[in-house]
């Protein structure tokens, strides 16, 4: 006999609404079906009422963890309908604010994660980590969540002190090398809440064309800062970690690995951080009619911005986003299908969702 539950779309362990309906047989999950846009925030909408200014505080808050790359994403689109070209050192700041972005999502995803295994103490190491990353982008931009950092053309801040950031790398590095990945590893209690469970075959992957660490975890090889670089990845050296097995280690493992990968690049980025300008010369931006498409990699996979612009307009006509949790969120039905109840919490924070960006 089978019965349904319903996990959302307002639940505790849930920050934002979103609902996950399972049909089980008894404590196994047989199949389940996603319902999301419990919530419309309208913020595509509004971008066709923002000028240039004010549209790059408005995209920025589209997710509270990944606000520079969005920010990121939509002054590329920008500076392709206006012709400009930010200058290196720019270019090199994009790089290591990305990546410590994506360090910020990915500890603290860690973290999440612990806890649903019940490893608060882990969780607690997590988020101390964490907190180091936060001060560095506090130092650098002065905010902890909104940087407001990107413009068109640059950014708007310099980095004044590199070696604090090496610091804080090498602290990072350190634990991670020393508790975290070793813990995550070898303990019994993660290898049996994570290992097979929630499994995503490499076929499914591709047929649900998921993206990033999701999609690394089943063996799809791609990552957009190797394969369509921008800012300056193309000067950096690092590796793009995969797995093949498709479950909850495998997402945990490539995230983790990916940690140590960004830190390797913000090394890089730092020890050639160019001299000169950090943005293009003040002035009034014109911009071409017709429509730009940029594509950034993400610490949860791709986004995408696609700009509209008409001739003589003084606001964007078209402003279109696609998040990766919105490409990973369908998978999650595969993923649960033969899983037990109690595992599908940590099945679906594995992906790391973002139901702001999902819903917005």
């Amino acid at each position: 006999m089978s019965y349904r539950i319903p996990m959302g779309p307002y639940h505790p362990a849930l920050e934002e609404p979103y609902k996950l309906e399972m049909i089980c047989e008894g404590e196994t999950v047989r199949d389940a079906r996603l319902h999301i846009g419990f919530n419309f925030r309208g913020i595509e909408h509004l971008a066709e009422t923002r000028n240039y200014y004010q549209v790059i505080a408005l995209m920025e808050r589209v997710c509270g963890i990944c606000s520079f790359i969005h920010t990121l994403t939509l002054c590329q689109s920008m500076e392709q309908l206006a012709g400009l070209t930010p200058p290196p050192r720019a270019l090199y700041i994009r790089t290591i604010m990305a990546e410590l972005e994506r360090l910020h999502s990915h500890v603290l995803w860690a973290g999440i994660a612990a806890k649903l295994m019940g490893f608060k103490t882990m969780f607690m190491t997590c988020f101390e980590i964490r907190e180091k990353v936060m001060d560095i982008l506090q130092a650098i931009s002065g905010n902890r969540v909104n940087y407001s950092m990107n413009r068109v053309g640059g950014v708007n801040r310099d980095i004044e002190d590199p070696h604090a950031i090496l610091l804080m790398v090498q602290a990072l590095e350190t634990e991670m090398a020393r508790t975290i990945i070793p813990i995550f590893t070898t303990s019994a209690t993660a290898r049996s809440r994570c290992a097979g469970i929630g499994v995503l075959t490499h076929a499914r992957a591709l047929s649900c064309a998921v993206v990033g660490p999701t999609a690394r975890a089943s063996g799809v090889p791609q990552d957009l800062r190797r394969d369509a670089p921008y800012a300056a990845y193309p000067e950096m050296e690092f590796d793009v970690p995969v797995e093949p097995a498709g479950d909850v280690r495998a997402r945990l493992l490539v995230r983790a690995l990916e940690i140590m990968e960004s830190c390797r690049i913000l090394r890089q980025a730092i020890a050639k951080l160019p001299p000169g300008e950090f943005h293009v010369p003040e002035g009034k931006l014109s911009f071409a009619a017709g429509t730009a498409v940029s594509r950034v990699e993400a610490p949860r996979g791709e986004v995408m911005y696609s700009i509209t612009w008409k001739e003589n307009a003084r606001n964007p006509s078209r402003v279109h986003v696609r998040t990766p949790t919105y490409a990973n969120m369908p998978a999650v039905r595969w993923m649960v299908q033969g899983a037990r109840l109690a595992d599908t919490p940590l099945i679906q924070a594995s992906i790391d969702p973002c139901y702001s960006c999902t819903d917005r």
